[in-house]
């Protein structure tokens, strides 16, 4: 089944200003990525793509498989072999973090490495894509490297995120 219309985009934008004698002087800073892909497995391209709100209890962890266990909006199984784009966005509501990263067995290690985690607050985000003429992306090794676990940091209330991943299957 092709996959059409895969983009990533992430934007940034502030102005510092700052009253000067004959008026106020701007400097706007601004940054912007995009990332667009087509319909296949090489270079600037996705044939994979999988997206979830999900709930963790209160200090609970999950490791999403990311080769062979997670199902598409069509109830297909899905093989990443490369991760081309990753979105993950806690709610705003929660009160603890969401912690991406360091699964216990088979981690995913292109990303973040064996060990290492990244922390997304209440009502954040954080984005991660590739090139368009790299053809390697994050691999995904099946069953020794595929585990991204998704931890809620502490007791007390349940957190919830959203996570989407485009890729491919080799």
């Amino acid at each position: 089944m092709p996959l059409s219309g895969a983009m990533l985009a992430v934007s940034a934008y502030g102005e510092l200003s700052a009253a000067l004698d004959l008026g106020v002087g701007r400097a706007p800073q601004a940054l912007s990525r995009s990332l667009s892909l087509g319909s296949g497995t090489g270079a600037g391209k996705a044939d994979r793509i999988w997206s979830d709100r999900r709930t963790l209890a209160a200090s609970g962890t999950e490791d999403l498989d990311l080769a062979g266990v997670l199902l598409d909006a069509f109830g297909a199984t899905i093989t990443f072999a490369r991760i081309k784009g990753l979105v993950i966005a806690a709610a705003a509501g929660n009160t603890n973090n969401v912690v991406v990263g360091a699964a216990s067995s088979n981690p995913w290690v292109t990303l973040l490495g064996a060990t290492h985690t990244l922390t997304v607050r209440p009502g954040g985000f954080v984005a991660v894509g590739t090139g368009v003429a790299d053809a390697i992306g994050y691999a995904v090794t099946a069953s020794t490297g595929d585990l991204l676990k998704i931890a809620n940091s502490a007791g007390g209330s349940a957190v919830t995120y959203d996570i989407h991943i485009i890729g491919a299957s080799a």
